[in-house]
């Protein structure tokens, strides 16, 4: 059995059973890969995928298995690249983030300047998903962090710490009738037509919530993953729009109103997380800091010692989040 082979079934998994785009993205031949996962299965006596024709159609219950320990030790191995990396040359590397786009337009920049510019020879990636996808690649170490604050709780081998808390915003044109309301209630907000997050996304569940607690069925016309394709078709007079409050920027929608709807609304809170077993770098721990100040080494260092989520809250339950 070979480090290669390993590598090779797990590619050829995440690339859903895609021999062909498996090479390219490994940059080696269709055949050579083929060759190498039959030698495997002839070694361990199984099938790893069955096949129709010269076709991989699906992943047997065997192969289940052996990709997951598969996985894990790819993992294992990178984390012996990193911690050789960190004794070598520790302040160079890579480091990769999956999140949402309200994360990776409004909270992160000022953060990535920093953490640029005291380390201009990490390369830096990031991804942007769903918040499933988001977890998906924090869990399959595909990413080293996840930042999101939905979909996490779905996923037990990830370590989610608390960053910060954040509310939202109703968006509407200058000239719509809700500028002209004293307290604005989600009464108000129901009779017209809404423009927001896709469910699951951005917190969306608090805004669903708020509304069933009040028995109320508002019209959801137009979702989308993204506070600036919301600001345009609210621009457009699709309907009103909720979007999280960091999302609303003065100097760029001063032809929007943004009305304060944190009292209509449950808090969101957002989290960075990263897959347990995680070998982390100087860097990463700065990153980490410098994203949310209270996650010190040594809270992190602890967190990633805890053996549950609730253990994890445990440790984070007397510091008081930052608001966004």
């Amino acid at each position: 059995m070979k480090l290669q082979q390993l590598r090779y079934i797990w590619e050829v998994a995440k690339h859903d059973l895609n021999v062909s785009a498996t090479a390219q993205s490994l940059y080696t031949s269709q055949p050579g890969i083929s060759k190498q996962i039959r030698l495997l299965e002839d070694e361990l006596g199984v099938e790893i995928f069955s096949r129709s024709g010269k076709h991989l159609t699906h992943v047997t219950p065997a192969g289940e298995s052996i990709l997951s320990m598969a996985g894990e030790i790819l993992r294992r191995v990178e984390s012996i690249k990193q911690v050789a990396q960190e004794f070598s040359n520790e302040r160079k590397g890579s480091l990769s983030i999956a999140t949402t786009h309200t994360q990776a337009r409004y909270a992160l920049p000022p953060v990535i300047k920093s953490f640029m510019g005291r380390y201009p020879d990490v390369s830096l990636h990031m991804h942007q998903g769903t918040p499933m996808q988001i977890a998906e690649e924090a869990a399959d170490g595909t990413v080293d962090f996840a930042i999101a604050t939905e979909a996490m709780e779905h996923f037990s081998d990830l370590i989610m710490m608390p960053c910060y808390t954040w509310n939202r915003s109703v968006v509407v044109p200058r000239n719509h009738p809700l500028t002209q309301v004293g307290k604005l209630t989600l009464e108000d907000v129901a009779r017209y037509p809404l423009v927001t997050y896709v469910f699951g996304f951005t917190g969306r569940s608090k805004l669903d919530d708020a509304f069933n607690s009040k028995g109320l069925h508002p019209r959801v016309v137009f979702t989308a993953v993204d506070a600036d394709v919301i600001k345009t078709y609210v621009r457009l007079g699709l309907g009103v729009g909720i979007i999280a409050s960091m999302a609303v920027l003065p100097e760029v929608d001063d032809d929007l109103v943004a009305l304060d709807a944190s009292e209509l609304f449950e808090p969101s809170q957002t989290k960075i997380g990263f897959r347990k077993g995680t070998f982390l770098r100087g860097y990463m721990y700065d990153f980490l800091e410098l994203f949310a100040p209270h996650l010190t080494r040594d809270r992190v260092q602890k967190a990633g010692e805890c053996t549950s989520r609730q253990e994890v809250d445990e440790l984070f339950a007397d510091v008081k989040l930052p608001e966004h």
